[in-house]
């Protein structure tokens, strides 16, 4: 038993309607019969079945999308047979298609309800060729789409139900259902040939299937009818309705495995995408049952007792078409989604258990309700003149209920968007009478069946009408290329604004016997022709059409494309011999003209490979002289010529190398300075020529001044040289001339240079005469002049011959030379000179001066100690009364120094011999003296030196007592003077001495101190000291020695003392013991604090160990030790006391208990050394940081405050 039920959706079927071309267009030859047959092309679109009977009684049906051919032996449209209500209209298109439209006759209304059931009888046998439109099926969901079963099927007596009228659909442009895009429109075939169709028709010729068509689309069955039909929700027998809910039960046979009994099935509608109302549909069945023979071998099969799991697939293709699984679970029912309104659909269920699978169970059909209609597509305009537009829609999907009436809505033109209604019926076209010309209406459109009316279509905006426009003037060319012509015309002035006008263009090449050709078809005012020919004529004329028709054309106008730039010229060529200043050049015609005759060759030439071109000719000929050029120069030329079209491309390059030829004449030679008596320089230019070739060599020639013979005096690569072995005085001439590879060029204009003057002869020596000792009188004799008279003379004079400097410079012939030194040799020589030069020097003259008497001393110098010391000296010198000089000797001036004369101011000179050194005593001391030293020969006394003035030292300062301020055992702190510790002036120093164990002083302290710590001494010794004072005047006498001992040394500290508790009450200090001190022993000091008491003494002797009794009890012990030194003839010394250590209390020494005593007594003492360590190293560390804060800010104030 199975029960349906559905609930309708606005999925839309695929609408579609059959077109008949028109016979003009297809048309095909029978030889067979010889009569003339039309071909029709019916056009199943997706969606629809074409159903035809053939010649052997079999009913054949095509789905689509495809194309039949029908032929048609009487040449007419066969006729078309439509169910009651129902005529069909034959519209011909503007393309010439025939289309004909089903439409129903009168408008039916159905207030509510299901649509009546049509069953028209069976038409004629006479008429089964005709086409018979197959009702549309809607599409399945994606999941669901299967192939259609194509071929012939059996057809029973009974008629092919026909659920609604309208079934004929018409194109879906925008979309097709479901989002899949449209197909192509069919319109665009009726251009294909005849000899296509007839291809198609032999292709389809032969067995009961179109063999090219489209793969099938979903559809509704229409192999075999179903056993149970259910018709939107009405169903055949054994069928019945209550409250909108349809059960059907169908029995299938027990005893064939796997067919199951089919239950209730209920269904709801829900939105599916795009706003599609898809259908949810729930079947239901019973578990399968065994056969009673069955029973008793399969009780103990396992496999059977396991649950089964059920398999539910649906098929829209018919009873027998191809199924798909929609559902498989264990449950007895299913809910099958996605489905479409007014569909047949078959479903079975399979089961299926451990791998196994039973057979289907029978196919049971239903068929979902139906609902409003889709939302049609926007109306078109199938023609209009200036005052109506007739409008032409198709038929949305109805969804399973006949479309009653069309709702067709305007704006009466105003453009606000309010739309009245215009139309109300079941028309597919209308006509919109009385409107205005050249206007914009806007439209929309509705249907409406008994389940509602859809939701409007899109707005469409179409335009009236107006006049066939006139003929446009003639198109004006507005710009032309070689291959191209761009032409602009100009919109008919009578069209208004609103009228769409559109232009073609037509086009004829001259010659071309095509006659006129459309080149252009649209809306604009301008167009470009290209891939034409160059150098051609083309006629053009332009016609405008609008809606109304189209207008003459315009009249002809002529047009000539641009010719093409002509290719290249040859490469040149040379023509006879190259010349050093010309050479002749041809060349021949390119191959391609450009379609226009040359009108003139260009030749460019460049000289050099990289030099610029420049034009050296333009004309008609066919060859050029290039002359005016370079001898020896490289050369390029080429070649381009001139058309109408334009430039040529430049040729290839020519090079040409023109011969050299000897340079040039030279400019004369020039003379570089003035020229010598013997010798001329003479410098010269590169020729301006030089022939095509490096000059490599220059040459010059001479001739004498009185003979006319030339010779070359030089040859070379270099622009000067030098003409030596002339005479001075006289003239010479030049000429000069280069040379190259091609040979020496012609000589230049003579150049005449006249040698100047020579210099004056050597002198003769000079004479001398000696006027005194400090004068002599140099005389010499004129010279030959050499062709110049002399105009000064030069006198060298010098005490040495390599030495000498010139003294005088004049015209003079004698010279008196002045402040000469006695008894000195000099030496003299003169030379002459002219306006020709300097002659050479005359020998050298050897002269003495007379002797006189000596020179005054220069210099006096006061002697130092260590100097007298090393001189035969008094015995007894002193400083305060003596004074020691010393002088440089003077020149002797030829003789010899027998004496000086020392002048001391009031005193009595003194006369010495021959010394330079002297000691002047019994002199004051403190004083100052003037002296002066006078040197004496055989010959006279020399002149006094300049004065002197020297002073006496003061006395020697007096030794001051010294004293012993401060002692220890290994330092002595002395003083000595009144003075302060530290003097403020080093006028007056000490010395202090310090005797050794050999009775010798040495020196400990010099300068001008008055303190002095002495220290590294041994404890218990004395030492002896002296003291001396030396100042400026020298040192003065020792002191009396003074004798001062050091004191016996303390002992040195000790360690911090062990404790170790023995019991409670009692507890052991133990420290270090000491070494006799130079044989006095060394005793010990224990002192003992309680809590925060003084330290009192516990024990003094020479043990290293201590028992403290009766201890008391939470209270701390600080012990600490100290070293005596017992002096045999001396008081004892106390060393200091030794670090502190404590002894805590009971309740501390339980808190340690993990630790030995010992060990505990230890690391107490080590922690308080390293804790009274560690405090110094930071007091350290903490002024080492101060100290260093201070500096760097004494460095920051004097770097920026005082620097800066």
């Amino acid at each position: 038993m199975i029960s349906v039920l559905e609930a309708n959706h606005s999925q839309s079927p695929l609408l579609e309607e059959c077109r008949f071309y028109d016979s003009d267009f297809h048309k095909s030859e029978v030889t067979s019969s010889h009569t003339q047959c039309q071909v029709i092309l019916v056009q199943v679109n997706p969606g629809e079945a074409f159903t035809i009977r053939r010649e052997d009684g079999q009913f054949q049906c095509i789905t689509g999308p495809a194309q039949v051919p029908m032929m048609s032996p009487n040449g007419s449209v066969p006729p078309i047979y439509v169910p009651p209500g129902y005529i069909s209209q034959v519209i011909i298109e503007e393309n010439g298609v025939r289309r004909v439209l089903v439409l129903p006759q009168q408008p039916e209304f159905h207030p509510g309800g299901h649509s009546p059931l049509h069953h028209p009888p069976p038409p004629p046998h006479a008429h089964l060729p005709a086409f018979i439109p197959h009702p549309a099926m809607m599409p399945p969901p994606h999941h669901l789409y299967t192939g259609m079963a194509g071929g012939v099927g059996d057809m029973s007596s009974q008629y092919i139900s026909q659920y609604h009228p309208a079934h004929i659909y018409p194109e879906q442009d925008s979309h097709s259902q479901h989002g899949r895009p449209s197909l192509v429109h069919r319109d665009d075939r009726t251009s294909k040939t005849h000899e296509r169709l007839q291809k198609k028709l032999k292709e389809r010729q032969g067995g009961g299937q179109v063999k090219d068509s489209p793969p099938s689309s979903p559809q509704k069955s229409c192999n075999s009818p179903p056993t149970v039909d259910i018709h939107n929700g009405i169903g055949g027998k054994g069928l019945e309705a209550e409250q909108g809910q349809l059960r059907h039960t169908v029995s299938s046979p027990d005893k064939q495995t796997g067919k199951r009994k089919i239950g209730e099935s209920a269904g709801k509608s829900i939105k599916g995408r795009n706003n599609l109302i898809l259908i949810q549909s729930t079947v239901s069945w019973s578990a399968p049952t065994k056969p009673e023979s069955e029973n008793d071998s399969k009780e103990d099969d396992p496999s059977f007792s396991e649950p089964l799991c059920y398999d539910v697939s649906i098929s829209i293709s018919g009873k027998d078409g191809k199924y798909q699984s929609m559902h498989c679970g264990e449950e007895l029912s299913a809910t099958l989604e996605l489905l479409r309104p007014a569909t047949d659909y078959h479903v079975r269920v399979q089961a299926m258990c451990s791998g196994l699978q039973g057979n289907p169970s029978e196919a049971v059909s239903f068929t979902t309700l139906s609902c409003e209609p889709d939302p049609p597509n926007p109306p078109k305009k199938i023609s209009g003149t200036k005052n109506s537009l007739l409008l032409q829609w198709k038929a949305p999907c109805d969804n399973g209920s006949k479309i009653q009436n069309y709702i067709l809505q305007w704006d009466e033109g105003k453009g606000t968007g309010v739309y009245e209604q215009c139309y109300y019926g079941p028309q597919k076209q209308y006509k919109v009478a009385k409107l205005s010309p050249a206007s914009r209406y806007s439209f929309r459109l509705a249907a409406k069946n008994d389940m509602g009316t859809s939701e409007f279509s899109e707005v469409v905006d179409l335009f009236t009408s107006c006049s066939v426009p006139l003929p446009p003037f003639p198109p004006e060319l507005e710009m032309a290329g070689v291959t191209w012509l761009c032409l602009k015309w100009q919109r008919p002035a009578s069209s208004p604004k609103e009228d769409d006008i559109f232009y073609i263009l037509e086009m004829e090449e001259e010659g071309s016997g095509y006659g006129f050709q459309t080149s252009y078809n649209g809306d604009e005012l301008s167009s470009t022709i290209r891939n034409l020919h160059r150098s051609t004529k083309y006629k053009f004329r332009v016609a405008a059409y609008n809606s109304e028709g189209k207008s003459n054309p315009s009249q002809v106008v002529e047009l000539i494309t641009k010719p093409d730039i002509p290719g290249c010229p040859f490469k040149p060529v040379i023509r006879g011999r190259v010349l050093p200043n010309s050479f002749k050049m041809a060349w021949e015609p390119p191959k391609d003209d450009g379609g226009s005759e040359i009108t003139k060759y260009v030749v460019e030439l460049s000289e050099g490979t990289s030099g610029k071109f420049l034009m050296v000719y333009s004309g008609p000929a066919l060859e050029h002289v290039c002359e005016g050029l370079k001898p020896g120069c490289s050369y390029q030329t080429r070649v381009y010529c001139m058309s109408e079209g334009g430039q040529s491309p430049l040729s290839e390059t020519l090079q040409v190398q023109t011969p050299a030829v000897p340079p040039g004449q030279c400019q004369p030679p020039r003379l570089v300075g003035k020229p010598k008596a013997r010798e001329v320089q003479l410098r010269w230019g590169v020729p301006q020529v030089d022939g095509g070739s490096p000059v490599s060599c220059y040459s010059i020639e001479m001739s004498g001044p009185q003979s006319e013979e030339s010779k070359e005096v030089y040859q070379g690569p270099e622009l000067d040289c030098s003409v030596g072995g002339l005479m001075p005085g006289k003239t010479y001439s030049f000429r000069l001339k280069a040379a190259n590879k091609a040979g020496f060029g012609p000589l230049s204009e003579r150049f005449e240079v006249t040698t100047g003057p020579g210099a004056p002869e050597q002198c003769k020596a000079p004479s001398t005469t000696c006027k005194s000792s400090s004068c002599v009188v140099v005389s010499w004799e004129a010279p030959p002049c050499n062709g110049a008279p002399v105009t000064e003379f030069r006198l060298e004079w010098g005490a040495a011959e390599g030495s000498m400097q010139i003294c005088y410079s004049g015209p003079g012939l004698s010279h008196e030379m002045k402040g000469l030194l006695p008894a000195t040799n000099y030496f003299c020589r003169v030379q002459a000179v002219n306006v020709a030069g300097v002659g050479p020097f005359s020998e050298a003259v050897f002269c003495l001066t007379p002797c006189t008497v000596p020179a005054a001393v220069s210099n006096i110098y006061v002697l130092k100690e260590s100097e007298l010391r090393s001189y035969d000296t008094p015995p007894v010198y002193s400083p305060s009364t003596c004074l020691g000089i010393c002088w440089d000797p003077p020149c002797d001036h030829g003789s010899e120094i027998n004496s000086y004369l020392i002048d001391i101011g009031e005193r009595q000179p003194i006369v010495v011999g021959p010394v330079t050194k002297h000691v002047i005593q019994n002199l004051q001391p403190d004083t100052s003296y003037r002296i002066r030293i006078q040197a004496l020969n055989s010959l006279g006394a020399g002149p006094f030196s300049h004065t002197f003035k020297l002073k006496t030292k003061p006395l020697p300062p007096q030794p001051p007592r010294l004293e012993c301020t401060a002692f220890s055992h290994q330092t002595l702190r002395l003083k000595w003077g009144d003075g302060p510790a530290k003097a403020t002036s080093d006028a007056l120093q000490y010395q202090l001495h310090m005797g050794d164990k050999n009775g010798r002083f040495i020196s400990l302290y010099k300068g001008p101190c008055h303190t002095h710590k002495v220290q590294r001494l041994n404890e218990s010794t004395s030492y002896t000291f002296r003291i001396q004072a030396f100042n400026e005047a020298g040192e003065g006498p020792f002191s009396n020695v003074y004798t001062f001992t050091t004191p016996r040394s303390p002992p040195a500290p000790l360690k911090a003392p062990k404790v170790e508790r023995l019991d409670d009450n009692s507890c052991e200090v133990t420290w270090e013991a000491l070494p006799p001190m130079k044989g006095d022993p060394v005793i010990y000091s224990l002192q003992c604090m309680i809590g925060n008491s003084d330290f009192k003494q516990a024990y003094k002797g020479s043990a290293t160990t201590f028992h403290v009794q009766n201890l008391q009890p939470n209270s701390d012990y600080r012990f600490r030790v100290c070293a005596i030194r017992q002096c045999q003839d001396a008081p004892e010394l106390s060393g200091p006391y030794s670090p502190t250590v404590t002894l805590s209390s009971q309740r501390n020494d339980a808190a340690l208990a993990s630790s030995a005593v010992s060990s505990g007594s230890r690391i107490g003492t080590e922690s308080t050394r390293a804790r009274q360590s560690l405090s110094d190293e930071q007091c350290a560390f903490l002024i080492l940081m101060v100290f260093a804060v201070i500096a760097i800010l004494i460095a920051f104030v004097i770097q920026y405050f005082v620097i800066k």
